[in-house]
């Protein structure tokens, strides 16, 4: 038996931050403005794994209003859905990342991202897809006033 999940996630730009993206640092002149780190790729990512065994999602396990959770890095909250699908029977076949981004270009960071969230996943590297794109200039992406991301996921029984 398989499960899919969905997870979106999107932050504004903010100073004082880097730019975490997929579990690496990101050359920019901004980070992502939010409450933990404002990884959106494995914030939707989580969202994806939550979502597919019907467990809620991140803001429900890990509420920006628990101070405990200021700058927390998003490979917890990756690691904790994981955790989450395990307990139920299931682990990740495999994921599909769509990130939109107006800058910086992620071409050169997607082989590190995709490695670390297979690290994060236990899973092998081919098991995960990334694609950056653009918003052609539209909507707050496409002005440049954030990140947003989008994440799909393929959950297997454990046994098969």
């Amino acid at each position: 038996m398989t499960r899919t999940g969905l997870g979106y996630d999107s932050h504004r730009f903010g100073r004082g931050k880097d730019l975490m993206l997929g579990g690496v640092t990101v050359e920019h002149d901004q980070g992502l403005a939010a409450h933990s780190d404002g990884d959106v790729v494995l914030h939707a990512l989580t969202d994806a794994i939550l979502g597919a065994i019907a467990a809620g999602d991140i803001g429900e396990h890990f509420p920006d209003t628990d101070p405990k959770w200021g700058g927390a890095a998003g490979g917890v909250f990756l690691q904790h859905a994981r955790e989450a699908a395990a307990a139920k029977g299931y682990r990740v076949g495999n994921c599909d990342i769509t990130i939109l981004a107006e800058a910086p270009k992620l071409s050169p960071y997607k082989p590190k991202m995709a490695a670390r969230i297979a690290e994060l996943l236990d899973i092998p590297a081919h098991g995960v897809s990334i694609k950056a794109k653009t918003n052609e200039g539209m909507g707050f992406v496409g002005r440049g006033e954030g990140i947003a991301c989008l994440a799909s996921v393929l959950l297997v029984r454990e046994d098969e």
